[in-house]
């Protein structure tokens, strides 16, 4: 019986040996710090008199939104400063002046007292109008200074009642201040007219929309939000593309916003020295209606209007932003090339054929975010992929031998055990 033990034994402690090896984990980086202020997050919550309504899970809009909030609360990290502004909460009347300045700051952005946020969340009441507008400007104020993450969460049950302040063009405007602020907005049990409206305002400004009907839903995107506000984020810097490539603006690596007009192109330049690579990608947005049926191009050229690569997308109305990207590694420098210049000026070409409808504005142009990564190019097998599996090839070879050893031992056990049964 002893005898019969040791191949298993010895085959049990080889792949023990070889899974730990595979499964020893890399040390961990550090993290450093960025000096950056603290991320500023405000919950903008409509309190209007139609909070009232019984229709998520049984309950009110607003028993299910302070519940949400209270959790929340609990569980916002502890970098984040956090306030509640309310819309609708205080006038219950029917001067529509008076009703359409019904916005307040609940709780104050700052650092969170999680009790006393709590208790001033529990004496909120469906009360008046719905001023999406007006609070969306007020609570752009709450959230000035600092180059900290910016965000505001609105909820709300229904449209605005205060135009012909757009709550869609406040979004715009506060996009267009460049303040690196973003608006992302949740519908409680929403009509089409209410999800057009919300999903005009978080795409104005780079956020996102969704759809609420039940408890859970509400709690945990509003969770989400909130914790993606402590997560970093690079601020574009704001640019202005040219109409030709000779007089386009030199970008180095980052992260860039700029307008373009519909149907418009815009040039950019970038230098890459033999031995680099270019990566770039572009994302346009459409903040406003469009026909269906649209595209952008983005197109790495030469000075002399030779294309190098080019990356395209298209959409048929069903999302709002289309990206593409592209990429193009500069080979090195042979000793023939020693007369020509070391930098090579590569234009980046945008264009979009995006289209409006008569009366759709047409400025300012639409939003454009450009990425510009200048890196090192393949240099050897550590860089680039081998067999398809780039750095992961030591991996291929550790399992084939693993497989080949576990193969022969397996099969060495097998003749062993059909002697033996011969034998006996």
């Amino acid at each position: 019986m002893i005898r019969r033990n040791w191949p298993v034994a010895g085959v049990c402690v080889l792949l023990a040996a070889l899974t730990a090896g595979l499964a020893l984990p890399a040390g961990a980086a550090a993290g450093e710090s960025t000096g950056r202020d603290a991320p500023k997050v405000d919950l903008v919550l409509d309190v209007s008199g139609s909070m009232r309504a019984r229709d998520i899970d049984g309950r009110s809009r607003m028993a299910a939104a302070k519940q949400a909030f209270n959790e929340v609360l609990d569980a916002t990290p502890e970098e984040v400063e956090l306030g509640i502004r309310t819309l609708g909460a205080n006038y219950a009347g029917d001067d529509r002046k008076k009703g359409c300045e019904d916005t307040a700051q609940l709780y104050p952005v700052g650092p969170l007292d999680r009790a006393e946020a709590k208790t001033a969340v529990a004496t909120l009441a469906p009360t008046g109008w719905t001023p999406i507008g007006p609070a969306l400007l007020k609570a752009a104020g709450d959230l000035e200074g600092g180059d900290g993450t910016k965000r505001i969460v609105l909820i709300s049950d229904g449209e605005d009642t205060c135009a012909p302040l757009d709550p869609c063009e406040v979004a715009r405007e506060i996009a267009a201040k460049g303040i690196g602020l973003t608006i992302d907005t949740l519908g409680l049990v929403p009509t089409t007219k209410l999800s057009r409206q919300l999903s005009c305002i978080a795409e104005a400004t780079g956020g996102t929309y969704t759809s609420v009907e039940h408890q859970d839903e509400l709690t945990d995107r509003v969770n989400e939000l909130v914790d993606r506000a402590a997560e970093p984020v690079v601020t574009p810097v704001v640019t202005e593309g040219a109409a030709s490539c000779d007089r386009a603006p030199a970008l180095k690596s980052g992260l860039y916003t700029d307008r373009e007009e519909f149907g418009q192109q815009r040039w950019y330049r970038v230098e890459l020295l033999p031995g680099q690579e270019l990566r770039a990608s572009v994302s346009v947005a459409a903040d406003r209606a469009v026909r269906p049926d649209h595209g952008v191009l983005l197109r790495a050229v030469t000075v002399h209007d030779r294309e190098i690569v080019r990356g395209e997308a298209t959409g048929n109305g069903r999302t709002d932003v289309l990206s593409t990207g592209l990429r193009y590694p500069k080979p090195e420098r042979d000793d023939d090339d020693s007369d020509k210049p070391a930098a090579e000026v590569v234009c980046l070409a945008v264009t979009n054929s995006f289209s409006a409808d008569a009366g759709v504005k047409t400025t300012p142009g639409l939003p454009l975010e450009l990425t510009v990564d200048v890196v090192d190019g393949p240099d050897g097998a550590g860089d680039v992929a081998s067999f398809g599996l780039g750095r992961g090839w030591w991996l291929l070879g550790v399992l084939i031998l693993t497989g080949f050893l576990a193969g022969l031992v397996w099969g060495w056990l097998s003749r062993w055990r059909v002697a033996v049964w011969r034998t006996n």
